[in-house]
């Protein structure tokens, strides 16, 4: 169970650096004058998409095999990134 911790702590937190949400939290806590506020609602907004995460990922697994949802995940992820290049979104 530790190994499944610490690799889900390593995947999370190297996918999250310098994304959108890390950035928007920099942006946040420099506007206000307390950053702990912030950084509590980053925390609590994480762990609640986390949470959705897991639960859906459990669910879903259930009536369709994981590498469909790779595969879909893999399509949607070029898409968004066409789109976002393309100034689409």
């Amino acid at each position: 169970m530790a190994r499944i911790i610490i690799s889900t702590f390593w995947l999370v937190f190297i996918a999250e650096l310098g994304d959108k949400t890390q950035l928007e939290t920099m942006l946040l806590s420099a506007k206000h004058s307390s950053p702990f506020p912030v950084f509590i609602g980053a925390c609590l907004a994480l762990i609640c998409s986390s949470l959705l995460g897991v639960f859906a990922g459990t669910y879903i697994t259930k009536y369709i095999p994981p590498h469909f949802i790779q595969n879909a995940a893999g399509i949607l992820f070029i898409i968004m990134g066409a789109l976002i290049l393309l100034n689409k979104i």
